[in-house]
């Protein structure tokens, strides 16, 4: 396999010249120095070390696993993990958007979005280990005290301290309201949390001298179901020193992600600090949930970069039977199989869905930054309603895309992706849990189509359909554009219609959405990525004759393969939807087996 390399091009075309992030920090407070040079040193700096510190330990991680010590309750990472890791706290990457105040260096997300990327395409389970603290710094930043604030935040920032989210329990998953984690108050303002935590991504480790857990428990008094949910502050090390109540049990021998510390966590009497309000733990979890389902679909798209790399290498080099047309290459024995129509689809629908992807997670990135930071509070408003209609796509729909691409590209290896020392076949086992875990890919089409769609009255979804319809107006009679904005117009149209009819059903029988949330979470996806894919044409049509004109041409041929092989699928799945639950629901359940 190839060494990765970061597509540090690509970056730059998605920022600067797609949606032009710098026309806009300057307008939000505190990312004035948010320059290009500022971001390009920054991409600069995280591709060498994802390239020569974190691809490099991918595949030895993986055959090593981690260490699980019982007598001590103990972790060990594989070799080199901890050296990766302090040398990534030396460059000063866990704070890099973070509060100055807290010791953060306050870059935008635009930036650090990028840099997540490359950190999953070059070693997923390392990357999860910075993740999650992020996820943690960013609920006590939004929920803490300041005497809460104060205690974690720089540790977080600094990276001395890694966190975690204690949600899942071995009877509980998505359906928290079963949670069963006790919090007793403790007299002093403190709570002794006693239960047992499953799935925990890093929750034991070597890495960080600390680690802060996050925990959902439930108060003597609490109502029943989500209602009844409070947040803690669990340490793994009190204050002074002293070792907390919460130790590893286990951890999950895994299909993938094996390099990342997956435990059972046993809280017995632990002492923790609510965080948020009492029985308003799910709230305040959610600000983290929704970082790690970004955080998912950024690892969708980051191993789908990494797999159509090495899948491009092997077509150009590896020689099988001759082009359809006629030798490719007549002094060779054979030509490389780059020139076979089918390895040229899977390598196309893989560099579809990836640069797609990557342009969909700079939009979203910018507008968490305008939502955070814009002077307009309509400005802000317009931004959080997108982020929040687009979060369940963007961990779904990339998930799925990323799945789908690892596939491909060990498709494209033949027999030898299937053997190990490839790497493709760990490619595909590292994405596969993206699809599941953070809220399966099956409840985020329900969130997005219930909770995003219908429950507003598709106030979002319209918002979002008026500016594809603007810019598919503002082009209409651009002819270099019509292959695209024709096809978009109409789909725009069409779906619009059946989201109509889907919220009329809704109200005669509920198990329509239900039936009808998967594909309908898939339509939305296409959508998106036609109308980002129709804009990134655009942008190269302007481009050409100044330069690069391979790379924008690149762009639009893409963007012509998108339209005509991969946006059709969404025929398929409107007439799916059609049919509602009647095919799903009629077979009785005493039937499915015999």
């Amino acid at each position: 396999m190839p060494a990765y390399k970061a597509p540090l091009r690509d970056f730059h075309f998605v920022l600067n010249e797609l949606i032009k992030v710098q026309e806009v920090l300057p307008q939000l407070p505190g990312y004035e120095e948010a320059t290009e040079d500022i971001f390009n040193s920054y991409l600069e700096a995280a591709a060498q070390f994802c390239e020569n510190e974190l691809a490099p330990l991918n595949r030895t991680a993986d055959e090593e696993g981690c260490h699980f010590e019982a007598t001590t309750h103990t972790v060990t990472t594989p070799a080199g993990f901890r050296e990766a890791y302090k040398q990534y706290c030396e460059l000063g990457f866990p704070g890099l958007d973070c509060n100055p105040e807290y010791g953060g260096q306050g870059m935008p997300k635009a930036l650090a979005f990028p840099v997540m990327e490359m950190q999953c395409s070059a070693n997923v389970a390392w990357s999860m280990y910075p993740g999650l603290s992020h996820g943690a710094y960013s609920a006590i930043h939004v929920h803490g005290t300041d005497e809460q604030k104060a205690t974690y935040l720089p540790k977080l920032v600094s990276g001395e301290w890694t966190g975690t989210m204690c949600l899942t329990e071995p009877h509980c998953g998505t359906d928290l309201g079963l949670l069963k984690t006790r919090a007793e108050p403790n007299g002093d303002g403190s709570y002794a949390i006693t239960g047992t935590k499953i799935f925990i991504s890093a929750g034991e480790h070597d890495l960080s001298d600390n680690i802060i857990h996050l925990v959902l428990a439930r108060l003597p008094d609490a109502p029943k179901d989500v209602k009844g949910i409070s947040l803690f502050i669990v340490p793994k090390f009190m204050q002074d020193g002293s070792r907390n109540g919460v130790f590893c049990g286990s951890l999950e021998h895994k299909m993938g992600i094996k390099a990342n510390a997956t435990a059972v966590l046993n809280f017995e009497g632990a002492r923790g600090f609510l965080i948020g309000e009492p029985n308003k733990g799910l709230a305040c979890m959610f600000t983290m949930m929704n970082a790690a389902r970004l955080g998912c679909g950024m690892q969708g798209l980051g191993l789908g970069e990494a797999s159509y790399q090495g899948a491009l290498a092997y077509a150009r080099e590896r020689l099988q039977m001759r082009a359809a047309n006629g030798p490719a290459q007549p002094d060779k024995p054979a030509d490389p199989i780059i020139v076979h129509p089918d390895v040229r689809r899977m390598l196309l629908t893989q560099k579809a869905y990836t640069e797609a992807g990557r342009a969909l997670t700079a939009l979203l990135a910018l507008q968490l930054d305008i939502e955070e930071k814009h002077p307009d509070a309509e400005a802000r408003k317009d931004a959080a309603d997108l982020v929040a209609l687009l979060t369940p796509v963007a961990k779904a729909f990339m998930t799925d895309n990323g799945y789908l691409a690892t596939n491909l590209g060990m498709q494209v290896f033949g027999g030898h992706g299937y053997i190990r020392e490839w790497g493709m076949e760990q490619l595909v086992r590292d994405c596969r849990i993206s699809q599941i875990y953070e809220g399966t890919n099956g409840i985020q089409a329900l969130d997005l189509i219930g909770r995003k769609v219908l429950m507003d009255q598709g106030q979002k979804l319209r918002k979002f359909s008026a500016q594809i319809f603007a810019f598919c107006q503002a082009n209409e009679g651009n002819e270099n554009l019509k292959e695209f904005v024709a096809p978009l117009t109409q789909l725009l149209k069409d779906a619009g219609e059946l989201t109509m009819g889907l919220a009329m059903n809704a109200m005669k029988n509920r198990d329509d959405v239900g039936a009808a949330a998967t594909d309908f979470l898939r339509l939305i996806g296409h959508v998106t990525y036609a109308w980002l894919w129709a804009r990134m044409a655009a942008v190269a049509y302007e481009k050409l004759g100044q330069g690069e004109d391979a790379f924008y041409q690149a762009k639009i041929t893409t963007a012509r393969f998108y339209f005509a092989k991969l946006l059709p699928e969404v025929h398929t799945l409107m007439a799916t939807i059609k049919t509602g639950a009647k095919p799903l629901m009629a077979l009785p359940e005493e039937q499915f087996a015999f």
